[in-house]
């Protein structure tokens, strides 16, 4: 279960998000700048995330406040699982990122997988869609859905993009040190479960 201060401090942003967002009230407005002023305070004090980039973050964003959505693309070959080494943290992950507007979740798996480690892939299944505060991750100021996407590869060979620094496959056995910003070792585990079972069903939570 996720951190309840870390909870709150999302609540706390959210509603000062909306309130500037539809109020036309200057006192209001000012009384929402508070609220994200004191979201900020809270995670500020209990991350390792400067006050400043808060700010920045919580400035961008506008309208009403919904989750972001982060896409992973799940790739097989011979049983074996694709991952990537991020360059940011030197650990390992599932290719993906955050969902571009103007592409559909699969185009994003696509395009990240190919970004990420070279290789070119075709969508085949959604596997899974996490709520990422009801697993192991870092705490974060963003509410996160998580979309795993299994892949299927068509062509290219293994190469490194602007943000990864190798490109491997690993058995279920030898899954190297995880970003855990990114996945967590129960959620790769999870996705050889789909390789194991082709009629699993999808998970939500």
């Amino acid at each position: 279960m996720e951190i309840m201060w870390l909870e709150w401090a999302k609540k706390i942003q959210a509603t000062a998000q909306i309130g500037l967002t539809y109020t036309k009230d200057p006192y209001d407005y000012e009384r929402y700048e508070e609220l994200r002023q004191l979201s900020i305070d809270i995670l500020s004090s209990y991350t390792l995330i400067e006050k400043q980039q808060l700010k920045l973050t919580f400035a961008n964003e506008t309208g009403y406040a919904t989750p972001k959505v982060d896409i992973r693309g799940v790739v097989f070959k011979n049983n074996n699982i694709l991952l990537v080494r991020e360059k940011l943290d030197g650990a390992w992950a599932l290719p993906g990122g955050w969902a571009d507007i103007g592409h559909s979740p699969t185009e994003v798996a696509v395009k990240e997988i190919k970004e990420e480690s070279g290789f070119s892939v075709t969508p085949v299944r959604l596997l899974a869609v996490l709520d990422k505060k009801y697993h192991n991750h870092p705490p974060e100021p963003y509410h996160v859905y998580k979309f795993f996407i299994e892949c299927k590869i068509v062509g290219g060979e293994a190469k490194t993009g602007l943000e990864t620094s190798e490109v491997d496959f690993f058995d279920e056995h030898s899954i190297p040190e995880l970003s855990q910003e990114r996945n967590t070792l129960k959620q790769v585990k999870i996705m050889f479960d789909f390789l194991r079972d082709p009629e699993k069903k999808v998970i939500l939570d």
